[in-house]
């Protein structure tokens, strides 16, 4: 039975208010927004950037004092372990340090940015510990430990006495996750916890969290723009709009019976797997309130080769020692072979660590590859010199994936975009102003954000300045690197019909790297499917979505989130194995890639011996 404490909310919040001063006067974050959470429950609270999500959290912390944020109005009332309720807004600094970690605590949405980049991960999920639980220096080193297992991360004891760089972004989260577990905290404040990671990472860590929060009785305060995640994992769910709550119900109301047309806009954008059989051609997706324009399709029989890819081969060297010599090869792309035609979009998928970026990155010579070839309108790439490559440079771009490290942060926007433009002569004066504006109209941002600053955007606006910068040189071949995974729904529609409606204009080609098997059969003519380097299976769309052959794409697929609450998968459906390391030592000739065909165009990598 539930005494009468277990029944009262672990934490209220009641018409929070909370403001920002900045050059262009008062900014409102968040203008009245009123929630509970009960103990053991997962409130998810859901909406676009900007609509003060995070602000609402980081104000439970009273995190958003140190980003130039105040509460100025409001009740945040959060009941201690003793039993007794604190208003947080109201409490001293040095309760709040007492707290924060260890009462409430919260898994951020950049690892990168929430690790410490001079630090080991050990001494990082140790200091916590220490100061918190006053632990000593071995016990804290083996609950590290510990906390890592729980988390799946491979090779633990390796992973405690590495730095943040050293990690894939999916193992970074993981940290973060260990490090706000590690206090067993009553409140887990979870802030886009899953946004850059893979299917299966994905399927893991919220299977983790939910597996978490029923051991240890902690309340979760979710918040994700992914409709597909707050279906596997809320009780409740809170939707806001610039500021405010719109509406707010248990999970299966707010998915099948919306009430506010805001709430069913952001339903409507979520792209489904499944919704595309039986189409040929990618389909731009449905936003509320807008009509979706027809676009000439240029007929398959008139697109013409544009890239060959041909036995890529990538390799990073692991020094050691004191004279820092070469002891292993990181095998990260191992002969990839494939072919993108004009006006056609081919996306790689696969889990994080499996080769999808550095093959891009090989591509347009990021990154050095070891060997193969790589034909763009019928030029090695490869064997360019410098000059050459420079100029052919303006033919292919690249939309990275984490915006902000891509943007130079003491630029102003409208300059970024015009870089291109001015290094490649292609404008001058007032018309490269025009060019500029004009791109923004494109990607649908306001002319008044040409004179901001990257810091001063969302994630979201800071993604768009990336694609219209990747477009000021009009290129052939664009590769966009996850480029919508950190996007809200509505945004991230906005930009793949941007994408396909540019494709259709101009006769783009697309290599569109991604994680999230909805979108990739939304967007996609040819799909390839990465693990440890190689192409595991690669062919049409419908083959790969309808028919997948290959026991690891069975898996992808088994592992995507279906934003159905009835359709929750349990831990017991992802039978995920740890991917096997990717190193090896110096001489090791791996066998080459080996296909069969298994139907027209739908290639099978053999088992290899």
């Amino acid at each position: 039975m539930l005494d009468e404490t277990d029944k009262a909310p672990l934490v209220d919040v009641s018409h929070l208010r909370v403001e920002f001063d900045t050059n262009d006067g008062l900014v409102v974050g968040v203008e009245d927004v009123s929630f509970h959470i009960n103990p053991g429950e997962t409130l998810c609270v859901v909406g676009e950037s900007g609509s003060g999500k995070s602000i609402s959290s980081l104000s439970l912390m009273r995190l958003v004092e140190f980003g130039g944020g105040r509460i100025a109005n409001g009740d945040l009332r959060f009941r201690r372990e003793s039993g007794d309720t604190l208003d947080v807004s109201e409490a001293e600094n040095k309760l709040m340090r007492d707290i924060r970690g260890n009462e409430i605590a919260m898994i951020f949405q950049e690892p990168m940015s929430a690790l410490n980049p001079v630090f080991t991960i050990e001494r990082q999920l140790t200091e916590g510990l220490r100061v918190h639980k006053n632990m000593s220096r071995k016990a804290a080193a083996a609950q590290a430990l510990e906390l890592l297992k729980r988390v799946r991360i491979p090779e633990p004891e390796r992973r405690l006495k590495q730095y943040p760089h050293e990690l894939s972004g999916g193992m970074r989260q993981r940290v973060v996750i260990a490090m706000a577990l590690a206090c067993e905290p009553r409140l887990l404040i979870a802030d886009e916890p899953t946004t850059a990671l893979d299917v299966t990472i994905q399927a893991e860590i919220l299977a983790l969290i939910d597996r978490l929060k029923r051991e240890t009785g902690a309340a979760v305060l979710f918040i994700t723009h992914d409709m597909a995640v707050v279906a596997q994992v809320a009780d409740r769910v809170v939707v806001m709009l610039k500021g405010n709550k719109v509406e707010e119900g248990p999970v299966e109301q707010i998915f099948e019976a919306p009430q506010h047309p805001y709430t069913q806009a952001l339903l409507s954008a979520v792209p489904k797997l499944g919704e595309m059989q039986g189409k040929s051609e990618p389909e731009p997706l449905k936003i509320l309130g807008r009509e979706i324009e027809a676009h000439p399709v240029v007929p398959a029989a008139d697109r013409k080769l544009l890239l060959e890819v041909k036995h890529l081969t990538t390799r990073f060297p692991v020094k050691g020692g004191l004279l820092r010599r070469t002891q292993a090869w990181v095998h990260a792309v191992e002969d990839v072979s494939f072919d993108l035609k004009t006006s056609e979009t081919l996306s790689l998928v696969g889990e994080s660590g499996c080769g999808k970026s550095s093959c891009g990155r090989s591509i347009l010579r990021l990154v050095e590859p070891q060997s193969g070839e790589v034909r763009l309108g019928g030029k090695d790439v490869i064997a360019m010199s410098q000059r050459e490559l420079r100029r052919a440079r303006a033919d292919m771009q690249m939309v990275f994936q984490d915006p902000f490290a891509s943007l130079n942060p003491q630029m102003r926007l409208m300059d970024q975009v015009a870089e291109p433009i001015h290094n490649y002569g292609l404008a001058k004066g007032s018309e490269v102003q025009d060019r500029v504006a004009a791109l923004f109209d494109r990607v649908e941002l306001p002319r008044s954000f040409l004179r901001r600053f990257p810091h001063e955007m969302s994630g979201g606006q800071r993604q768009r300045v990336a694609i219209a910068r990747a477009l000021a040189l009009n290129p052939k071949l664009i590769i966009a690197d996850e480029a919508v995974s950190a996007l809200d729904v509505s945004i991230q529609a906005q930009v793949l019909n941007l994408l396909i409606e540019l494709q259709a204009e101009l006769g783009i080609s697309l290599l569109f790297i991604s994680h999230d098997m909805a979108v990739v059969e939304r967007v996609s003519h040819q799909v390839g499917v990465m693990y440890l380097g190689r192409i595991v299976e690669i062919g049409p769309r419908a083959a790969i979505f309808e028919d997948p052959r290959h026991p690891y794409t069975r898996d992808l697929m088994k592992a995507v989130p279906v934003a159905d609450p009835r359709q929750r998968k349990s831990e017991r459906d992802l039978n995920f194995k740890p991917i096997p390391s990717p190193v090896f030592p110096v001489g090791h000739q791996p066998a080459p890639s080996v296909y069969d065909e298994v139907g027209p165009g739908h290639y099978v990598l053999k088992p290899l011996e």
